[in-house]
């Protein structure tokens, strides 16, 4: 993934999508709710009902490129019950997010320690 200070804006879709949704339902969704051009060079991020994915969506130059992270265990903070519907990050937001932090309480995932694969 591109280093995310790379990127022009990060835009967070509050909603909860579908978790079937891949790059085309997304980047329907950033034009039709976000009303934002997927081809801008921004990124944009998803979560699902449960929230233990979340799905970042970039144009790169060729082509769209999607990334996607599992939680096994515990749920992405997400900011439900701010009014606006897109919500611009930073990119350190971004990566206390991705890290298990509630970007509005600054608390984290706890550090899971597998030894397999189930």
């Amino acid at each position: 993934m591109k280093n995310l200070d790379s990127f022009k804006n990060i835009f967070l879709h509050r909603a909860i999508v579908d978790g079937r949704k891949q790059i085309n339902g997304l980047a329907a969704l950033v034009e039709s709710e976000m009303k934002h051009n997927p081809f801008e060079g921004s990124l944009y991020v998803f979560t699902t009902r449960r929230r233990d994915f979340i799905k970042l969506l970039y144009w790169d130059k060729c082509g769209f490129a999607l990334w996607v992270k599992r939680l096994e265990k515990e749920k992405f903070r997400w900011p439900l019950k701010m009014p606006d519907d897109v919500i611009d990050l930073t990119s350190q937001q971004l990566n206390w997010l991705i890290d298990g932090y509630d970007i509005m309480r600054m608390k984290p995932h706890a550090t899971l320690a597998f030894k397999a694969v189930s």
